[in-house]
Parts: structure tokens; C-alpha cells; sequence
């Protein structure tokens, strides 16, 4: 006998197409309805409440007074809440945010009593990441929904493909062998929305809906979901339950909920389920609805994102676990507050930009809100340990300061911070007269000297007296006048979760500070040479491989007419370049330290799509379907372009700047690698993921973008090229025979898309915009890896301070912990917010078993909530294939 199981629930979008306060009120009536409707009606029985935990506190912020009522709901499992905080975006998210987002989760559902479900839930997620089976399975649960990703084929059409299933139950599994039961909506999850009570509605209903189901199921077991976006509760649907059974003997249709389903659908599981395995982003399609081109739209959205990421999880958490090793009480509660406020801007229709400009108005705020949570904690700790650091022997009238490194690995890079060098407090003399005294001091000329009082590459330069204040424990503010110094300086071989101390000196002999600058339009270092073309292209020379790449940021515009959602070129669009144009180059910089050289372009651009865009769009005419070209008049449109080299480093990094006022276009810079391979690879979700340069045959789609996190790669066997990123979320592998990587700078677009007619004219990004990447080319083996750490380490911001000097328990060089690691990737340091212990999370991106060292007394292995210790480790700790890991030991 078929069961029909009916779930209830409604897919709940914070914010998308009306601002987060109007979709919270309606919430809010949702909600009441739901709780009525349960306390009245007990054959209306469950409720899911869309896998994210975050409603109740939107409910409770304004219906305080029910919580007893929605507690015991929950209680009595009618309410399924988890397992997430918010349905996030996966691919727009960091690692650590996913998990995160299932931890916050996992709290918030014990705090209404600890049912916390064991689905995990991606309904709307636009695609999802190849390893989200090991991070549930490691999180306690062995079953996905998702509605996106893959295509079923159905009975007649079975296949064996990697990427399709027969039916909408598979098996899924990560790269390291995880797997779980995957449930695919293969009829949408709203596929038993608003059943008819009528009977002979019902019967027409019914019919289609069970051959639709039929279709694809595996067993008798069939999914129905009651709901749809923002879908209010349908109070009647226990009658609609009755008039169904009534009318089709043969089928058991009852209320129910995902635990009940999923118990009973693993008893009929056939042997023949496809495993599916890696990332499930639509390969299989004609690539037109992937809405992959939501990486690109609204970048500044994904930037501030990138960077309040980093703040938390690669600066803040590192430097409180240190300070709480060394007797400072880990903030917990800070942490808990900025992650919520973060992870609220990281819904799929908030991060990924397809939201009406309201919604990215207030996303604005909130990442303000959470960068200057971030910076508080990051500054609170960095007073306590630079309190702490021994710096008595320092010579007096010199001044000591330190840098510190929160990165996995140990660190060589330039360090540019503001260092004060004197001061003079309000509370001294009449403020006219601190403002004079102030300006007539003179400073010395200054050197920088390691610890051990060796003279490293530096530049230390004047800038103008600075009001600062200080915001005592104590006592009321003290606002001073500051004179400032400005350092430039290489930092060499600072530990990884650590720091070294540097003074900054009177000169008594000026260095001649020695050139990168080494011919014309020519700058170069032990490993790099980097020479510019006069179109401002970049051909660069691994000294390391003798390999030269040519052809290495060209920048490339063309026409959108698509929307928020997906890229759409005019019919015909023929792209605009710089190659082969002519741009004006100049040398920026050139000291000890660095050499920077600008290249500023200029190209003429429509200024906007022509007018018949509008009128398509006020017409609803699918994108695909539109005529609308680029416009005829021609604007000037600079770029400036300013590539950075360091004594040491190994990646050439660039920042690009530009005043976009030109509409309904898409602005890449491209990076011609010319290696023959038919794959590269993208970091993502806790792996490095290897994808086809060339789509399936079924993809009909001309662009081929894609997500990715930190960077792009494209290797052969005995040389590479690794571009790196921050919050630049899309790229695609050029299919032009030269595996060309073009990375999107810009995509503005006017409208949101999808259902109605949503104008968003802030999509068009226009302003002053600034872009950061970094070119990595690389040999192989270690080298390899060794990129990728230089690629992850681009995206975290160096540390410092400037300190007295002092006796301290803290000594001048410190390291964290002692480790070694390769392929396997640091990805969190930490407390557990459930236990307090402290955490270490790595990550494996090879194809083999790796072995992480790690000097510690007593360390375990814990499971991905952080809240069980599983097992006892040694020191040397093997980690599988692609595995994740997550260690610690007591706090």
C-alpha cells in the first residue's frame, strides 16, 4: 500500500522580494495561525519549520509571551526546528560558517528543550557543496533534502551517470567515502501545497500529484510538501487529509513530518539507488538555471562578507584562544552575538545578492555592526597579550611593537601599520597649547630592528598628529594628540598562531634602500620577474620553474541583460578589451620592502543597455528571449590597476580600482595560463574542488561561471597557476584553448528576476569600487600546496601593536602550538561555545591519507557539533583522504 506523506511547512525567506521587517510581520501572523491551528486541531499534527532556528528568535523578539506555548509545541515534536541557524547559501559561505551555522543551530534547539532535528535540510540552496554528506554525517545526521542540483530521470530513463539518479532517493557521498540518504524534490517542495477539501477538486488534485510522485519515488513511501515561499499555514488541512483517504482507498495519506518519512522510506530503499558523489551544482543541465552568476551579482555584498569571515574566524578566534591559554577569559558570549548578527546576512537570497535593494541596504548594517564586534574583541585581545610580552630589554627611547600572524602557517610578507610615537594627553596643559607643543616636535629619522637588534627592509615615514583617546577601566576618557610614524616592513618567518617583536629605532646611518625595480616596466625578486606589455598585460616569469605565463591581466567588459539571479550577454555582444590597447604604466613604488607599478586603462564603453530593456523587462520577457543590445553612446571608463611585488614574495597581488557609472554590464580581468589539463581546480566548502574545464554535452548555456572561495587553479604536471581572491566569488575557465581563468570584477544588472517585475537599481554597483587578487604561479608537489597557503593566507589581515616597554611572562617570539601539516588545511582555532575546550579543525585536500603533528599532552578527536570527545589521539594524527577533523583538547 502507498503512503502520501503530507509535511507541513513554509519555505521562509527572511528577506528577498519585500525588506526583512514586512516578510517579519507577516511572520509573525504565520506564526500565530501555526500555534492556534496546532492547539485547536490535534490531527493536525506536525510542522516543519524550514530547517533554521533563527524564526524562533524572530518570533519571540515580538511575541515574547508565547514562548511557553511555541516551547511545548516543540516539546511534544509537532514543531520540528534545525538543524541550521539560517538557510544559508553554501558556496557563498565560508567553511567555518557552515559549520557554524549548524552549531548555532544545535544550541538554539536545546535551549527550547534539545529536539533538535536530523535533517539536513537545503531546500532552496543554489546547488551544494561536495562535502556537505561528511559535515552532517560528522554532525550526528545521515540524511539530505535538497531541491536543487541534481536531475532525476525517472523509470524509463535510467542511468548510471555520476551526477543523475534514477529516482529522487540516491545516495550521496563526499570526497573522503561520507554518505548519506539524499531526498530529492523532485516536484518542488511545494508539491502538496494547498490541498483541496472539496471532493471533486480533491480527486483532480490528487490524481496528478500521486503520478507526478510515482514518478520518481523508489518505494511507496511519497513525499508531499504542504507549503511554498512565505506560504501561510493551511488551517484545513486535516479535513483536506480525510477527503483524500476517502476517495482513494488504495493510498494511506497522513500528516507527517520528516523523522516519520525518512524511518519509513529506508525500509523500502530498492538496491539499485544511484550514488551520487561531489558537489551537486546542476552539471547535468543546459546550464541556463544553475543561478551560478549569483556569485557575481552585487560584489560589495560578497566583500564585506569575506572580510567580516576573516575577521572572526582567521583573526579574532586565533588571537582569543591565545589570550585565553595565557589567563584571558575567552569571550564566548561576544562570539556567539557576532556570529548570529554575521550569519544574518547569509540566507540564499541575502549573500548571494537576489534581493530587492532594500534588503542590501540593511545588509550593509548589519556587516558594520558585525566588523565592529570583530575589531572589539580582535583589539581586547591584543591589549591583553601585547600587556603581557616581555620587552624589558629593549634599549630606553625605543620603541617596541609586534606583529602577529592568526594564520595556520608560519608567515613572510610586507606589514604596513600606523605606530605612534609620542603623545601628549588633554590633561597636560590647555588644549591650544598640546595642539602647538604637538606640532613643534621634530622626530628623528627611524629604522626598524628585529629582536635580536638586527636591521630588517623597512620604510618608516611621517604622518600627520592623530587625536586618539584612551577608554579606561577605571576612569573617564583621556583624549591626547599623537605623533604618528608610518612602517612599511617585511616580517619574516612569524609563527603561525603567533608573533614576533620588532623595535622601531633612531637612525644613525639612512640605508639606501635597494630596488625590485630592475628594467623598464620591469620589477623582479628571487622567485618572480614580472615585466608589463604596453597594453598593461603582465608576462611572468616562475624563477623557480623557468615557466613565463603572458597575457596575465587583460581586462575584458561586455553587456548583462540578464538579472540578479543570472548572466545574460546581448545577442552578438562582441566583448571590449584592453589587449593590444595602449595603457599608461607608471612605477608607484620602489623601496626595500616593495615595488608597485600602475597601469591605468582607459575604454570606451556604452553607457548603458538600449531602451528596449525596459520595456522587455516591464513585459516579463524571459531573459533568454530578449532583444535589447548595448546602447551607442560611449563613455571613457578608467581602471587603474596597481600590481604589488615584495622582497620575498611569491605571488604578484593586485588591486584594481574603478568608478563604475556605466549600466548593465559585466567587467572581468582575465589570466591567459596556457597549460594543457582538462580540469582545474576551485577552493570551496572544506575542499579543493576538481572540476571539468568543459561543461556536459547537455549544457546550452554560452557562459560557464562558477563559484569559488579563496582561489582558482589551473596546473599540469610540472607547473601551475593559482589566483587568489577576496570576496571575488565568481570565475570561469575560458573555453578558448588556452584555459584563460577570468575572474568577475563587476556585474551590475536592474532587476531582481524570477517571478515578477522587482526593480533593483542599486544592482547596478555604481561608484567607486576596488577590487584585490593576487597571481600565484607555482611548480608541483609541494609546491602546490605551498600556493594554495600563500592564496589562503592573502585573504587575513597581519596584526599589530605598539607597546611599552615592560617586564612580562609573554616572551618576545611565540607560537601557539607546535604542528606540522601539509595538504591538510588549519580551518578554525577556537573555543567549543558547548564545552569551553579548545578546538583545532583541519581539513585534508589531497587524494591521500596525511599526517597532521600536533604537540599537545592529551588531545582527542571530536565530532563536528564540538560537543562529544570521540576518542583519544596521538600526537601524529592520520587524516584520510579529504577528510575534516576536528581536535582539541581541555580549555
Amino acid at each position: 500500500m502507498k503512503k502520501a506523506h503530507i509535511i507541513s511547512h513554509t519555505h521562509w525567506d527572511r528577506e528577498w522580494y519585500l525588506p526583512y521587517e514586512k516578510h517579519h510581520m507577516l511572520y509573525i501572523e504565520m506564526m500565530d495561525t501555526l500555534i492556534d491551528t496546532m492547539e485547536k486541531d490535534q490531527e493536525y499534527k506536525y510542522f516543519h519549520l524550514d530547517g533554521q532556528t533563527i524564526m524562533l528568535e524572530d518570533y519571540l523578539q515580538v511575541r515574547p509571551e508565547n514562548r511557553a506555548r511555541l516551547q511545548k509545541l516543540i516539546g511534544d515534536g509537532r514543531i520540528a526546528i534545525g538543524p541550521w541557524y539560517v538557510l544559508q547559501d553554501e558556496f557563498l559561505t565560508s567553511s567555518e560558517s557552515n559549520v557554524r551555522n549548524l552549531q548555532m543551530g544545535y544550541k538554539l534547539a536545546q535551549e527550547f528543550g534539545g529536539k533538535w532535528t536530523k535533517t539536513g535540510y537545503f531546500p532552496d540552496s543554489f546547488g551544494n557543496v561536495g562535502q556537505a554528506p561528511q559535515l552532517l554525517k560528522k554532525a550526528g545526521i545521515d540524511t539530505a533534502v535538497f531541491g536543487r542540483g541534481v536531475k532525476p530521470t525517472g523509470f524509463n530513463n535510467q542511468t548510471a551517470d555520476a551526477y543523475e539518479s534514477a529516482y529522487s532517493e540516491m545516495n550521496w557521498q563526499s570526497a573522503d567515502g561520507s554518505a548519506v540518504l539524499g531526498i530529492l524534490f523532485a516536484n518542488w517542495y511545494n508539491n502538496g501545497a494547498e490541498v483541496p477539501v472539496e471532493e471533486e477538486k480533491s480527486k483532480v488534485y490528487w490524481d496528478k500529484k500521486l503520478a507526478d510522485a510515482v514518478r520518481y519515488a523508489s518505494t511507496d513511501q511519497l513525499l508531499f510538501m504542504n507549503g511554498c515561499d512565505h506560504q501561510p499555514v493551511q488551517t484545513d488541512l486535516s479535513a483536506a487529509i480525510r477527503t483524500a483517504n476517502a476517495l482513494y482507498p488504495d493510498v494511506d495519506f497522513v500528516h507527517s513530518d520528516f523523522a516519520g518519512y525518512v524511518e519509513q522510506i529506508k525500509k523500502e530503499l530498492p538496491d539499485d539507488l544511484n550514488m551520487i558523489t561531489g558537489e551537486l551544482r546542476s552539471q547535468k543541465t543546459d546550464g541556463w538555471y544553475t543561478l551560478a552568476n549569483t556569485a557575481s551579482s552585487r560584489i560589495y555584498i560578497k566583500q564585506w562578507n569575506v572580510r567580516c569571515e576573516m575577521l572572526f574566524e582567521k583573526v579574532a578566534e586565533p588571537l582569543a584562544a591565545i589570550a585565553a591559554k595565557e589567563g584571558m577569559e575567552y569571550p564566548q558570549d561576544l562570539f556567539t552575538y557576532g556570529w548570529k548578527l554575521l550569519m544574518q546576512n547569509h540566507p540564499h537570497d541575502s549573500i548571494c545578492g537576489c534581493s530587492v535593494d532594500d534588503v542590501h541596504r540593511e545588509m550593509i548594517t548589519r556587516f558594520e555592526k558585525t566588523e565592529q564586534v570583530a575589531l572589539h574583541i580582535i583589539s581586547m585581545c591584543m591589549d591583553y597579550l601585547k600587556g603581557k610580552i616581555n620587552t624589558s630589554a629593549v634599549k630606553e627611547g625605543n620603541i617596541p611593537f609586534v606583529v602577529v600572524n592568526t594564520t595556520g602557517w608560519d608567515r613572510t610578507g610586507v606589514v604596513e601599520m600606523e605606530l605612534e610615537t609620542d603623545r601628549m594627553y588633554f590633561s597636560e596643559a590647555p588644549l591650544a597649547e598640546v595642539i602647538a607643543r604637538m606640532h613643534e616636535k621634530k622626530l628623528p629619522e627611524y629604522r626598524v630592528l628585529d629582536k635580536d637588534g638586527r636591521e630588517i627592509p623597512a620604510v618608516v615615514t611621517e604622518i600627520a598628529n592623530h587625536f586618539n583617546y584612551d577608554l579606561p577601566k577605571d576612569k573617564f576618557r583621556q583624549p591626547y594628540i599623537a605623533k604618528r610614524v608610518k612602517i612599511t616592513m617585511e616580517a619574516a618567518g612569524v609563527p603561525a598562531f603567533g608573533w614576533d617583536t620588532y623595535v622601531l629605532a633612531e637612525a644613525e646611518d639612512i640605508n639606501t634602500a635597494n630596488s625590485l625595480i630592475t628594467t623598464e616596466n620591469t620589477m623582479e625578486n628571487e622567485f618572480l620577474k614580472a615585466h608589463f606589455e604596453p597594453d598593461g598585460s603582465v608576462e611572468l616569469t616562475d624563477k623557480k620553474t623557468g615557466h613565463v605565463y603572458k597575457n596575465l591581466g587583460i581586462f575584458e567588459d561586455c553587456g548583462d541583460i540578464g538579472n540578479e539571479y543570472i548572466f545574460f550577454a546581448p545577442v552578438n555582444d562582441i566583448p571590449v578589451t584592453t589587449k593590444g590597447t595602449k595603457a599608461e604604466i607608471t612605477v608607484a613604488e620602489d623601496n626595500a620592502c616593495q615595488a608597485v607599478i600602475r597601469v591605468k586603462h582607459t575604454m570606451m564603453l556604452p553607457d548603458a543597455a538600449d531602451k528596449t530593456l525596459a520595456g522587455e523587462i516591464e513585459d516579463l520577457v524571459e531573459f533568454k528571449y530578449r532583444k535589447a543590445s548595448r546602447g551607442s553612446h560611449l563613455v571613457p571608463f578608467e581602471i587603474v590597476a596597481e600590481y604589488t611585488l615584495e622582497k620575498n614574495g611569491k605571488g604578484l597581488k593586485v588591486k584594481t580600482t574603478f568608478n563604475n557609472q556605466i549600466k548593465d554590464h559585466r567587467l572581468r580581468v582575465l589570466f591567459e595560463t596556457g597549460l594543457k589539463t582538462d580540469f582545474h581546480y576551485a577552493d570551496s566548502v572544506f575542499e579543493v574542488a576538481k572540476r571539468p574545464n568543459v561543461p556536459a554535452d547537455t549544457w546550452e548555456n554560452p557562459c560557464n561561471a562558477q563559484h569559488q572561495q579563496c582561489f582558482v587553479n589551473v596546473h599540469e604536471d610540472a607547473y601551475g597557476l593559482t589566483i587568489a581572491n577576496k570576496g571575488l566569488a565568481e570565475y570561469e575557465i575560458l573555453r578558448d584553448g588556452k584555459n584563460t581563468i577570468a575572474v568577475t570584477l563587476h556585474r551590475g544588472v536592474r532587476e531582481l528576476g524570477d517571478w515578477g517585475v522587482f526593480l533593483t537599481p542599486e544592482a547596478q554597483c555604481l561608484g567607486e569600487k576596488t577590487t584585490e587578487y593576487e597571481i600565484i604561479p607555482h611548480g608541483m608537489g609541494e609546491e602546490l600546496y605551498h600556493s594554495y597557503e600563500e592564496a589562503y593566507q592573502f585573504q587575513t589581515d597581519w596584526q599589530t601593536a605598539g607597546m611599552e616597554r615592560q617586564t612580562g611572562t609573554l616572551p618576545q617570539t611565540y607560537r601557539f602550538v607546535e604542528k606540522k601539516h601539509l595538504q591538510a588545511v588549519p580551518t578554525a582555532l577556537k573555543h567549543s561555545m558547548l564545552t569551553g575546550d579548545v578546538i583545532l579543525r583541519f581539513c585534508n585536500l589531497s587524494d591521500e591519507e596525511t599526517t597532521v603533528t600536533v604537540s599537545q599532552p592529551e588531545i582527542f578527536t571530536y565530532d563536528l557539533l564540538e560537543k562529544d570527545r570521540l576518542q583519544k589521539e596521538e600526537n601524529e594524527i592520520v587524516l584520510g583522504k579529504h577528510e575534516i577533523r576536528t581536535i582539541g583538547w581541555r580549555g
